[in-house]
């Protein structure tokens, strides 16, 4: 089972701005991760680490 990730519609409606015409938000999310790590960037930079 997959967990659940709580997000406004206001975020959806923004991912949805970017998506491909056949993109899920899941394969869009993973790509944004993904480029994130691959430039370096951690994900918590400036969040003082993970929770």
């Amino acid at each position: 089972m997959s967990p659940t990730i709580e997000v406004s519609e206001e975020f959806l409606e923004e991912v949805d701005r970017h998506l491909s015409e056949d993109e899920s938000r899941e394969t869009f999310l993973r790509e944004l991760v993904h480029h994130y790590e691959s430039e370096g960037t951690s994900l918590w930079e400036g969040y003082g680490g993970p929770p």
